[in-house]
């Protein structure tokens, strides 16, 4: 099923990007935005977790150089079945955290330096049981997939409004000044609203996996509320909607109306039921 997912993904964010490609540069546009979304294709599957964690300029480490976390997700790793994954930390003082990866025997976790400065170990253990439940799940593949290709959109939409032309004929693209201002705003929140599709129920499930790895859905309910109010105080810099689906709460600060774009259910919904899962524990 999840291998469905995916195809109907990159489908999906492959044919907003053709569209993009022939409204600014009409049909050789489309021709160039159709090689970019072959090449892209490609790519994620083979390089998009290498992508994303430079991205966030994320430093692999080893047992020696960070041993507590290491062999906290060495022990996690075993209890849920899974091979050792990577383990990355960001330089960021926003708390957050993310998995990615094409499959579990190529996966990688990274953490901020944020979330390791405020939260308990108990509260860390119940993330990284989140971030393997995504592993575990097979997420990661499409959730990098999604972000790298969402990246690219939001690029061509921009590059598009910049350079694209201005004929009045349509096999040869170009448009209203109006009409390329709405591609730009509407082209990035399109490839967010089928993110959203697929990015919502897998948190649900990663939680629920997660609290199962860790063994204590207290620990992982603590983390998020910590995780909220420490995310609220410190946003992240360089975060973007595109690759915002990937960490465990959104890095992105915004209001009511931003919220109804999150690829995030609501954190109290999440937390809820961690308490609720505890209650018949």
């Amino acid at each position: 099923m999840n291998q469905l997912k995916t195809l109907i993904l990159l489908t999906a964010l492959s044919a907003l990007l053709i569209a993009i490609g022939g409204y600014f540069g009409g049909k050789g546009g489309m021709t160039i935005a159709l090689v970019i979304a072959l090449a892209l294709n490609f790519g994620s599957y083979w390089f998009s977790d290498k992508i994303v964690l430079s991205m966030y300029n994320a430093q692999e480490v080893t047992e020696a150089e960070a041993p507590d976390l290491f062999n906290m997700v060495q022990q996690l790793t075993t209890a849920a079945n899974l091979p050792m994954p990577k383990v990355y930390i960001i330089p960021e003082d926003s708390p957050n955290a993310f998995a990615t990866g094409r499959n579990p025997e190529h996966a990688a976790v990274a953490v901020t330096t944020g979330i390791l400065r405020i939260l308990s170990w108990e509260e860390l253990a119940g993330v990284i049981g989140h971030e393997l439940g995504h592993v575990k799940n097979r997420d990661i593949l499409i959730q990098t997939v999604a972000a790298t290709i969402g990246t690219a959109i939001t690029y061509v939409a921009q590059f598009g409004f910049l350079f694209g032309g201005r004929s009045e004929d349509d096999e040869h693209g170009g448009g209203s000044i109006v009409g390329m201002i709405l591609m730009m705003i509407l082209a990035p929140l399109a490839a967010t609203i089928i993110q959203m599709a697929i990015s919502r129920s897998r948190e649900y499930l990663a939680d629920d996996a997660g609290a199962a790895i860790c063994g204590h859905p207290l620990w992982l309910a603590g983390a998020l509320d910590k995780l909220r109010r420490g995310v609220e105080a410190v946003p992240m810099e360089g975060a973007n909607q595109a690759t915002a689906h990937m960490f465990i709460v959104s890095p992105l600060s915004g209001g009511a109306i931003a919220g109804l774009f999150s690829t995030h259910p609501p954190l109290e919904e999440r937390i809820a039921r961690l308490e609720k899962m505890a209650g018949r524990a």
